[in-house]
C-alpha cells in the first residue's frame, strides 16, 4: 500500500511540474506579441515598418528619406 501512495504522489508532482513548466513557457509568447509595435505601410513602396522608425507627411508614412521626397508611388494599393 505505501508503494502505490507513493507512486500516486511521484506522478502528481510530476503532472503538476510539468503544468507549472508549460505555462511558464507559453506566457511570454503571447505577452511579446501585446507589446509588438504597431505597424505603418510606406506610401511610396508598400514596405511595412514600425510606426515609431516611419517618417510622415500629410498622413501618410515613409520608410526613409527618399520615398518622402518622392512621394507616393503608383503602384496598384
Amino acid at each position: 500500500m505505501l508503494r502505490l501512495l507513493f507512486w500516486i504522489v511521484l506522478i502528481a508532482a510530476a503532472i503538476w511540474l510539468w503544468r507549472k513548466f508549460k505555462g511558464a513557457t507559453s506566457a511570454p509568447n503571447s505577452h511579446r506579441e501585446q507589446d509588438a509595435p504597431p505597424m505603418v505601410r510606406c506610401a511610396h513602396c508598400g514596405v511595412h515598418l514600425p510606426r515609431d522608425r516611419a517618417l510622415t507627411l500629410q498622413q501618410q508614412w515613409y520608410c526613409s528619406q527618399a520615398h518622402l521626397e518622392q512621394g507616393p508611388g503608383t503602384r496598384d494599393r
